[in-house]
């Protein structure tokens, strides 16, 4: 049977939200918000989860959510490690932080055949997003002179936080195909949002049915080479940049720019939930409680 392989962005420092997101509780009986996630793949047609994690995070991972879901789903991991470096290139000592989330997808590299898709996992997308997605990889458009991936799209104003500002990647369409996707902090003023890209000292206004990426993406391997070529770029400029991030938006911005590929807007019906800040999690315990209620989630996911 063919895979269709779900790629977990699981490594991340949650340092707006003071901890590990990915292993908070939010469910009635202890699941993660990566639960209900996997739970919607599955019945979207995904068979395989591949989870990218720090290598001392690998048996909390294994003795919880790994053990509820593999008995359903393939399982495998991978480790994003601040010393995992193209050669000629060696870690700062100083450097803690890490390299982003375009170096974690190159910790799949080497298990990673075919067609994929990536999530965050501390994420709520909701059901009608894996479905979208699936069914874009399996009739993805054929073109020999551009790679096509593609890109689950959210409005901006439901991707906000009560609590704070927000990184969110604004993308600026032109028919159906993004023609540009910015890594930006949002924030809500007076009633408007109010971009700030990454790195910059601009600040603009947005609309608020502005599509936003929240790394909801369906990519081949083709993006695996394009990444290991940028990487070796941004470090030559940035290794000794202790805060620096090679950050996966800004790295298809630019294969964008180049005409590497075609990033295709995928639209959905589902309204995203998550959490960026620790005042954000009586919300989605709510919002999980209330779909329980409506039949939309179960109460007992993996039974």
């Amino acid at each position: 049977m063919k895979d269709y392989t779900l790629l977990i962005l699981a490594a991340g420092m949650g340092s707006r939200f003071g901890g590990l997101k990915q292993i908070e509780p939010f469910g009635p009986n202890g699941e993660f918000i990566i639960d209900y996630s996997i739970k919607d793949a599955i019945k979207a047609g995904f068979n395989k989860a591949v989870f990218i994690i720090k290598k001392e995070n690998l048996e909390i991972f294994k003795n919880t959510i790994g053990k509820r879901i593999e008995k359903h789903i393939k399982v495998e991991y991978v480790f994003q490690e601040l010393d995992d470096l193209p050669e000629g290139f060696v870690k700062p000592e100083e450097r803690t932080k890490p390299w982003g989330t375009g170096q974690a997808i190159l910790a799949a590299k080497n298990i990673i055949n075919e067609p994929f898709a990536i999530i965050n996992a501390d994420d709520f997308y909701g059901y009608d997003a894996f479905k979208k997605l699936i069914d874009y990889m399996k009739n993805i458009p054929k073109d020999i002179n551009k790679k096509q991936y593609g890109l689950v799209g959210y409005l901006m104003r439901d991707t906000l936080s009560e609590n704070g500002s927000v990184k969110r990647g604004i993308c600026q369409l032109e028919n159906n195909k993004i023609v540009n996707l910015i890594e930006a902090v949002i924030t809500l003023k007076h009633y408007e949002m109010e971009a700030n890209p990454l790195g910059t000292e601009e600040h603009f206004k947005i609309k608020d049915d502005t599509l936003a990426s929240m790394n909801m993406f369906a990519f081949d391997p083709s993006i695996f080479s394009f990444l290991e070529k940028e990487f070796k770029d941004f470090l030559k400029d940035n290794i000794n940049v202790l805060n620096s991030e090679f950050i996966i938006s800004s790295v298809l911005d630019k294969a964008l720019k180049d005409g590497y590929c075609d990033l295709n807007i995928i639209k959905t019906s589902a309204k995203w939930f998550g959490v960026t800040y620790r005042e954000d999690i009586p919300l989605l315990k709510k919002v999980i409680e209330e779909k329980i209620k409506s039949g939309e989630c179960q109460e007992h996911l993996w039974n």
